[in-house]
């Protein structure tokens, strides 16, 4: 052995060991500077996941308040329009009540106005009946006067009498 030292030169001179331990200490130093920066990224990529995840809650919550506040709107919209139905039937109803009322004011008015007509009319037939009667009685007068009084007295007394009688019944009538 010390002649394979001899013969190879000391360890502290060979050059395998030398590269051996050079390599070593290469592969620590750089699995320690590309560690820190392995774990600098490693890190960097955790806050980014941990930003997207923290933005991503965020807009979840964001969304669940518009989610709200649109269900919110449309239960107000929804009321707002049963409460619109609701006072255009109601309203309806007033409609339907007043223009009942004025129908039977109107039909009451009609109803009054026929009977004001049909007690005219039936007034005025009485008139017409009574005057007829009276022509017919004048007529029949003069007639019996006519007759009465050409056998008495003559045709002045006649007219004279036939003149007076005419005028006090139309006075009566």
């Amino acid at each position: 052995m010390v002649e394979d030292v001899a013969h190879h030169g000391s360890i502290l001179t060979d050059t395998s060991l030398w590269v051996a331990i050079s390599f070593i200490v290469f592969t620590l130093f750089v699995f320690k500077k590309a560690k820190t920066a392995l774990y600098a990224k490693l890190d960097t990529r955790i806050i980014d996941i941990k930003n997207e995840i923290d933005t991503a809650e965020s807009m979840r919550i964001q969304a669940q308040e518009l989610l709200a506040q649109y269900q919110r709107k449309q239960r107000d919209a929804v009321q707002e329009a049963e409460e619109i139905i609701e006072n255009a039937k109601r309203h309806a109803r007033e409609i339907q009540r007043a223009a009942e009322k004025e129908l039977e004011a109107s039909m009451a008015r009609k109803e009054v106005q026929m009977q004001e007509r049909l007690r005219r009319m039936e007034e005025q037939a009485i008139a017409d009946m009574r005057n007829q009667a009276i022509e017919k009685a004048m007529a029949a007068t003069r007639q019996l006067l006519a007759d009465e009084l050409a056998k008495k007295k003559g045709s002045d007394l006649i007219d004279c009498a036939i003149d007076e009688l005419d005028g006090q019944l139309k006075e009566a009538a």
